[in-house]
């Protein structure tokens, strides 16, 4: 009888954003996953994400599967070296426990950044590696934003990442890069990588793969792995809050055994996307006039706050949403108008005085010191902050935002938060009694992602140019460690 094949696999993920003044501990893993041992591998509940993706295709193909450690902080300040030591240390010696295995199956995102190394990433890679038996296969699923080095490019290696942004992709990507590693161990495929960069950032307002531009050279892509050129294709536009030399656009392919098919098409498609530079252009709108038309107009807006996304790294502390609400009298309009902040003092003085009591409140900038805003409102609907994802994306996955509370002045309903997280999901609202369908208006603190799930709803969609270290206009970013000229802030 066939020796069954045993595959490590884990995750050490998190997005850095240099604009944002805290630093990414590991009580910020601990808050948002953090699993050993068989949590590892039955810690998942129903979530649709890259390692229940890697979990299944190894079940299917009766592989044991060993666990390794799983953690992943939501976005934020660079991370701490003594963060990534205990964490990275629990994964070697995981490994070393272990025993014999046949491959290593990696969730890593690809724009971590600690506060002494912009590319953990590939010190990952290289640290797993160098305590497996040499040619033993690793596979590594990447997010849409990575910031693909060719550092991350070592030898047994295949990185594989998400093809969708929206990221409505995660768990097929996580099934991609198990398979791949199961072919690569079975002898039928031989993974190579080609990788092309090209000097430009793409806004994440602009950077959806289901619209022109990106959605033309995601079609490239798809016919190169429809005639059979390519095991597969992934286009990078880049976490672009970051600020560390070489930032830009790259394409990274996989060819079957041959390494110049790889990069010849890893260098059409960067240059594919590349040529079309100018149209990347973000459509960005004034935050007052967002509020004017959602005021002077039927049925739903549906209204991104680019600047403050903490999916992008924000604290999701900023106030000036609320400001040009208050300042336009939405509080005084008919309809509801739906927004959140992130301010653990009011969440946890709502929770003291329970539902029904009405407080007075100094809002937002607890983590950034961005502008207060005094507010009396009354405590609404209380929330431990748990709810679970319903909509396309981390299906299933249990979001942990901490002691949460709607607050109500006149039409304004307030969900005050006291960790920052994805504004992904409708049930962010649903889960505290909100139904966005019902509202005039719905803020979501995000560049993109929330158009999935949000955008069915509404009557129309805008994306306010607001202020915060998630600013959606690149030419606004404070880089200063980037490689130039870089486009859009250089005439390339």
């Amino acid at each position: 009888m066939a020796k069954s094949l045993r595959v490590a696999l884990g995750q050490l993920a998190q997005e850095t954003n240099h604009f944002v003044p805290m630093r990414t501990t590991l009580d910020d893993f601990a808050a948002r996953l953090l699993l050993r041992g068989p949590a590892v591998l039955n810690g998942w509940g129903q979530a649709k994400v890259e390692v229940p993706g890697f979990l299944d295709v190894l079940r299917h193909a009766g592989a044991e599967a060993v666990p390794l450690i799983a953690a992943g902080a939501d976005s934020g300040g660079p991370v701490t070296r003594a963060a990534f030591e205990t964490l990275m240390g629990e994964m070697l010696a995981a490994i070393d426990a272990a025993g014999p295995v046949d491959g290593v199956l990696l969730a890593l995102h690809g724009a971590m950044v600690l506060e002494d190394s912009d590319d953990p990433e590939a010190e990952i890679i290289a640290r797993v590696r160098a305590r497996l038996p040499a040619v033993t296969p690793v596979g590594v699923s990447l997010d849409l934003h990575a910031h693909v080095t060719p550092e991350m490019l070592q030898p047994d290696v295949h990185l594989v990442g998400y093809r969708a942004y929206p990221h409505i992709d995660m768990y097929e990507t996580g099934v991609r890069t198990a398979e791949l590693l199961l072919d690569r161990l079975a002898g039928r495929r031989r993974p190579v990588m080609g990788l092309a960069k090209r000097p430009m950032v793409v806004s994440a307002v602009r950077a959806r793969t289901v619209e022109p531009p990106l959605s033309e050279v995601v079609a490239m892509a798809d016919a190169m792995l429809a005639d059979g050129r390519l095991l597969h294709a992934a286009l990078f536009p880049v976490q672009c809050w970051l600020d560390v030399p070489n930032l830009g656009f790259a394409a990274l392919t996989i060819a079957d055994g041959n390494l110049e098919t790889a990069q010849r098409a890893a260098e059409e498609l960067a240059d594919a996307a590349f040529s079309r530079r100018h149209d990347f252009e973000p459509a960005l709108v004034p935050l007052a006039e967002t509020i004017r038309i959602g005021l002077a107009s039927s049925g739903m807006t549906l209204i991104g706050d680019a600047g403050d996304g903490p999916t992008g790294g924000a604290a999701a502390d900023q106030t000036q949403v609320l400001r040009a609400l208050l300042a336009a009298g939405a509080d005084r309009a008919d309809g509801l108008t739906l927004l959140t902040l992130c301010d653990p003092p009011a969440a946890a003085a709502a929770h003291r005085a329970g539902t029904g009591a009405v407080l007075d409140f100094s809002l937002g900038g607890h983590f950034t010191g961005a502008q207060k805003v005094q507010l009396r409102a009354r405590v609404g609907q209380l929330s431990d902050g748990a709810y679970v994802a319903l909509d396309a994306g981390a299906t299933g996955f249990v979001f942990q935002h901490g002691p949460t509370a709607v607050l109500e002045t006149g039409s304004l309903r307030i969900v005050v938060r006291t960790r920052p997280g994805w504004e992904w999901d409708t049930n962010m609202y649903r889960s505290v009694g909100l139904d966005p369908r019902q509202a005039r208006m719905v803020f979501v603190k995000s560049s993109g992602h929330f158009r999935v799930a949000f955008e069915p709803l509404a009557a129309r969609t805008l994306i306010a140019n607001t202020d915060g270290p998630t600013v959606g206009d690149m030419r606004r970013v404070p880089w200063k460690r980037v490689t130039r000229p870089l486009f859009p802030i250089d005439p390339i």
